[in-house]
Parts: C-alpha cells; structure tokens; sequence
C-alpha cells in the first residue's frame, strides 16, 4: 500500500498538548522546590530526560517502523510485559512506596511496569480480534480471552495494589471489543461482572471503601481523606475565568499533595481559570476525534483496532484524572497524560503516539 505523510493535524495536536504539559509541569514543580531542592531537579530530571527526551526519541523510532511489526511481535510483546511488571514482587528488584509495590529499582532509576504492560495489552488484544474477525460474535474468540487475560492482569495488580491500572486496562479493552464488533448482550455482561467484581473489591478494601466514602461526601474528613480533594476544589475555584496567571498558583506550594502529578490539572486550574481548563479539555476531544478518524481509515483491522485502543487508554486515563481532581470521580492518583509526573508514562505514551502516527500514513480516502 502506497504510504503518505503522517496526519499533521493529529501531530499538531500531540505538540500542543506536550508544549502546555511541560509548561504547567515546571510551574507545578516549583511546589517541590519549595520544599526540597534535590527532589524537584531529580523530578525534572525523570520528567525531562526519561520522559520527553526519550519518548520524542521513542515515537520517532515507532513512527519509522512500519505497524505490522507490532502484529507479528504482539504475544512476545504482551509476555515481557506481564513477566516485568510481576518483576515488582522480586526481593532486590521491586521497590515499595506508601504500601504498594509498583516500582522496579535498578541502581537509582525507578519505573512503573505497569505502563508497559497498558501497552502490550492493547497490541496483543488488537492482533488477537483481529485475528478472530467475525468470530467475536462467539463467546469463546472474543469475552472468554478477554476474560482470560483479565484474570491474569488482575492477579498481578490487585496484588501490588493497583487498581486504577486494571480499570484503565478493562474499560480499554471493553471499548475494542465494542469496535471489533462484539454482540451488545456480551459487552454488558463484562460490565456488570466488572461492576460486582469492584464492589466486592471495595468492600473488602480499606483504602478503597475510604476513596468512595470522600467521593460521596467530600467534606466529612478535610483535613484527612478529604483532603487533596477539598485542596483541589479551591484552587479550581480560586481560578475564576481566566486564572491567576501562569506560575502564580498558590496552592502548590503549601497545599496540594502532588501538585506536580496527582493534582496537576487543579494547578492548571488555577493558573489558567476555567477558560484554560476548558481548553485543555478541548484538546483532549480533538484528540480522540482526530484519533477515530484515523482508526477508522486504516488498511486493515489490526491497525484500526491498535489506533482505537491507543487513543481510548489515553483519552480514558486524562479524563479519569480531571474527573477525579473536579470531584467527579473518585481519587485515582492517574497521572494526567502528557502533563503529570511520570517519566515512564510519557516516555511509552509518546512511542504509542509513534505508532498512531505511522499507521496514519497508510489512511484510506473516505
């Protein structure tokens, strides 16, 4: 098939999310020079380095090598991946911080495996509908697999605890099999075993009963739980229309926990007021518009459904995390993607980019 230019306008779009990430990341970080000086250049370090320069590097490296390598790797991909990110439970490997074991730690570099394993998902799950084309209709080639691989992320992350990875993963995948052309009736199964198999979570999750007891009622606890949300409230508020001005956020310095990751969209709140935090959202829809058109004008299913689940984990990752800083949605802790601190995020995000970006090239005229 005769390749052309990549999508300019999707690769516009990623520019401009990355150039208003960066700037509101080293604005936000300036809360962690406050408090310590070492932790905010090792942190601009990780951001800048690990994440930026690599993943730019990374997504140009994905976009020179055509997709169906990915297809013909795809189950060695998903492999390495789930076997990394169970590496975390290995004496003298995993590293643990705040009562989860997430990290792998070699020498003094520290990564979170998980976002690998988002992304081999995605590519095994796409070669394997696409594989079964019209034999998603059955429950044995499209919700029993599904089911399958399920099973085994969550044994691996409901251990370390990460629960807001597994739901990343299980919404990403529901949508490729919605798009692949799975029966309705399945898709509403998985959901509602999805649902019970949470609850159960939940009830049976301190930290997590606690998480849904703020959501429901932010104020009961405010100088604990309730906390980051109630911080977030106000400094969103304390925004009005067109915000303080960049770096002149006040809450994080003293206020918000994580101003430079768990809170990063409040302090863009701030600083740019609803008009900036309306269009930053804008950003992200014109990402997922853009993202289907080329999905849906690609060679072939594998590429179609790779681009799909791509953008989907994206989209659902940066709305989760505005979701939860507004109040929307419970606390997750979900980085805000192409803004949050997470050198590893951005890094395998950028090269999943690479990829989009690739496949871009081979569009079909509608």
């Amino acid at each position: 098939m005769h390749e052309k230019k990549v999508d300019r306008f999707f690769l516009i779009i990623i520019f401009l999310l990355l150039a208003v990430g960066i700037a509101i990341f080293v604005s936000a970080s300036l809360g962690v020079l406050a408090k310590n000086e070492q932790t905010f250049y090792a942190v601009l370090r990780s951001q800048l380095g690990l994440g930026l320069g690599l993943g730019l590097a990374c997504m140009y490296l994905c976009l020179k090598i055509n997709y169906k390598f990915w297809r013909n790797y795809s189950f060695v991909l998903f492999l390495a991946s789930i076997l990394i990110t169970a590496a975390v439970f290995l004496p003298g490997v995993g590293w643990s911080h705040g009562g989860a074991e997430r990290w792998i730690q070699l020498g003094s570099f520290t990564f979170q495996p998980v976002e690998f394993l988002k992304f081999g998902f995605v590519i095994y799950f796409a070669a394997w509908l696409s594989w079964a084309k019209n034999k998603v209709q059955d429950f044995r080639f499209g919700i029993l697999p599904f089911g399958i691989m399920l099973a085994i992320i969550a044994f691996i992350l409901f251990k370390q605890p990460d629960t807001k990875s597994f739901i990343l993963i299980t919404v990403t995948g529901v949508g490729m099999l919605f798009v692949s052309g799975t029966p309705i009736r399945y898709i509403l199964g998985v959901g509602i075993g999805i649902a019970i198999l949470l609850g159960t979570l939940v009830y049976f999750t301190p930290y997590l009963q606690e998480r849904v007891q703020t959501f429901i009622n932010p104020a009961q606890d405010a100088q604990g739980s309730s906390y980051q949300i109630q911080q977030s409230l106000i400094a969103l508020g304390s925004g009005g229309v067109f915000g303080r001005g960049f770096g002149q956020s006040v809450q994080k310095f003293r206020y918000l926990p994580e101003p430079q990751g768990d809170s990063i969209f409040a302090v863009l709140g701030e600083e740019f007021g609803f008009v900036g935090s309306v269009a930053i959202i804008f950003l992200y829809i014109l990402f997922i518009l853009r993202g289907f058109r080329i999905g849906n004008r690609t060679p072939d299913s594998f590429s179609g459904l790779l681009v799909y689940g791509i953008v989907i984990l994206i989209t659902v990752q940066s709305f989760m995390h505005i979701a939860s800083v507004t109040g929307v949605f419970p606390l997750t802790g979900v980085p805000l993607v192409f803004m949050s601190q997470g050198g590893t995020s951005l890094m395998v995000y950028l090269a999943a980019i690479g990829i989009v970006l690739n496949i871009s090239k081979f569009q079909k005229h509608l």
